[in-house]
């Protein structure tokens, strides 16, 4: 694979600061070096004038499927209760098929990559019986075709209505249907090593909806595989699980071990100073989704306690259930707004826009368990996103690259995307697809449910 040198970039923010008037060049998958004035020694050399140079944005949480619901307003939160939600929603989702779930992750890949992004994770919990068992590998196969980084959390409901949870029959699986296709597809994707573009990951559901040794065997197996766990803590079941096992969820789940650097959770905007402090002494990440705040109109989540007490910290787009679009870019403009909206009720300092930042790079990087990605600095994947600061929007912003986004926001696309050193998009393309043709596709997918 060729390299590329992006030449005269006007800054690259690398992870650690920002380096203004340099050139960008990488090898392969790698970057090779930044610094002013650099010899492109074969490689293609990209007209980079007026560049801000990013680290690719990590993605991690979300449920692509859902993109098949965006833009229902029969599913208003702010009029439905979400027992009321739920009893919509998922008669939906049980319709949908294999070929349904294949189109709607071209769908939410696409998006993403147009707004940055370069490593996706994807809860991928909804398994109707007609669909099959070869949901993820479908997915996989819409992430090679869009060329993102992809990690798929294996998810899955195993506790029936009858016993508390709600998710319909047709949508359960046993504790065993579940190990036994997470272990096929550990061992037919899963790459734990450098500039991996496929990993597996062991993602129940959540602990309302699933039984307690759906939980302890993922763990046992995650453990003996090197895979991460994850799974829905702090959105509304923690009273729940009290009345159930006699603790709120943090402790349950670190009773039983699903906790530790291996382990993040999605959500968390429950959660007491106490809890938090448990999940940074444990190691425990989490994946922060702001749009769904909006929606359910919930606590804020507490990020500045987070910040202060040392919990690893992500962000995640989520399912279009709780937010219609799969942009992580508006995520970060979304995640420092909202502590800014709180900020005087809070003890703890809002952190800095450049923080949040942060978070949608290096901060999911370590929830994924990677070392290679998350930053721009010689030696990692050339994993990268430019905006042309040239335009009437930047004008007043472009002497701080780092704030830039989580403060001001960005509302288009980037001008390019690269993911392990490839050109995944560009100049409002994706080389080598036809987009028309992929949206046709997923509209004709889409048709073919009952909505």
């Amino acid at each position: 694979m060729p390299g590329y040198l992006l030449k005269g970039c006007a800054a690259v923010v690398t992870g650690n600061g920002v380096l203004r008037d340099v050139d960008l060049l990488t090898d392969g998958p790698a970057i090779k070096a930044i610094g002013p004035s650099l010899e492109a020694g074969g490689a293609e050399v990209i007209d980079a004038a007026g560049w801000f140079v990013y680290p690719g944005l990590v993605n991690t949480h979300h449920h692509f499927f859902q993109c098949f619901v965006r833009n229902r307003v029969d599913l208003d939160w702010t009029r439905l209760s979400v027992i009321e939600w739920l009893d919509r929603i998922y008669p939906i989702f049980a319709q949908l098929t294999e070929d349904c779930f294949y189109h709607a992750s071209v769908t939410a890949l696409a998006e993403l990559a147009k707004h940055g992004c370069t490593t996706a994770f994807d809860h991928q919990y909804c398994f109707p019986r007609k669909a099959g068992k070869g949901i993820v590998d479908r997915q996989f196969e819409a992430a090679e075709k869009i060329g993102l980084r992809f990690h798929a959390g294996r998810g899955t409901n195993t506790l029936p209505k009858s016993e508390g949870s709600t998710i319909p029959d047709e949508m359960l699986e046993t504790t065993d249907e579940f190990l036994a296709d997470c272990e096929r597809l550990i061992d037919t994707y899963h790459d734990a090593g450098p500039f991996s573009m496929r990993q597996v990951s062991l993602a129940p559901c959540q602990p309302v909806n699933g039984y307690r040794e759906t939980f302890v065997e993922s763990i046992r197996l995650a453990r003996d595989k090197g895979a991460i766990l994850h799974t829905h803590v702090g959105e509304g079941e923690s009273e729940v699980i009290r009345a159930r096992h006699g603790m709120r969820t943090v402790d349950y789940l670190e009773e039983m071990g699903f906790c530790g650097p291996d382990t993040f959770y999605a959500h968390c905007w429950e959660l007491t100073d106490a809890e938090l402090r448990q999940m940074a002494a444990s190691g425990t990440g989490v994946s922060h989704c702001p749009e769904p705040v909006y929606l359910v109109g919930a606590e804020v989540t507490p990020i500045p306690a987070m910040e202060a007490f040392g919990v690893r910290v992500g962000l995640g787009c989520d399912g279009a259930a709780s937010n219609d679009n799969s942009n992580l870019m508006h995520c970060l403009h979304s995640a420092y707004m909202l502590q800014c909206l709180v900020a005087s009720s809070r003890e703890h300092p809002v952190p800095e826009p450049a923080t949040f930042l942060r978070y949608g790079t290096s901060g999911g990087a370590s929830l994924l368990g990677r070392t290679d990605i998350g930053q721009l600095v010689p030696g990692m994947a050339a994993d990268l996103f430019a905006i042309d600061s040239r335009r009437m929007d930047y004008v007043g912003t472009r002497h701080d690259p780092e704030s830039l986004i989580p403060r001001v926001g960005i509302g288009m696309a980037t001008d390019m995307t690269m993911v392990n050193g490839k050109i995944v998009w560009a100049d409002g393309e994706f080389p080598g697809l036809d987009e028309r043709e992929m949206a046709a596709d997923a509209e004709a997918a889409l048709a073919t449910i009952d909505i």
